[in-house]
């Protein structure tokens, strides 16, 4: 992923969250996480792993994604 990190351009990895909720495994939805908490999430990944220069959040439901992202 391109991205910009203080005056230079990079070139690293984008990582994705997901969390879902489920009861039986067989159907699940999105957490419906804070938004507060989400950018929290983001800037601590993006700050302390190496390597990452971009977050996004998994908010696709369970048809038709699957609970483990492949």
């Amino acid at each position: 992923s391109v991205g910009v990190m203080g005056d230079n351009r990079t070139y690293d990895n984008t990582i994705c969250v997901r969390a879902v909720e489920a009861i039986d495994g067989m159907t699940a939805t999105f957490a419906h996480l804070p938004h507060d908490f989400l950018e929290s999430v983001s800037n601590r990944i993006i700050n302390e792993v190496e390597g990452i220069n971009r977050v996004v959040y998994d908010i696709t439901s369970k048809p038709p994604g699957t609970i483990e992202w492949e």
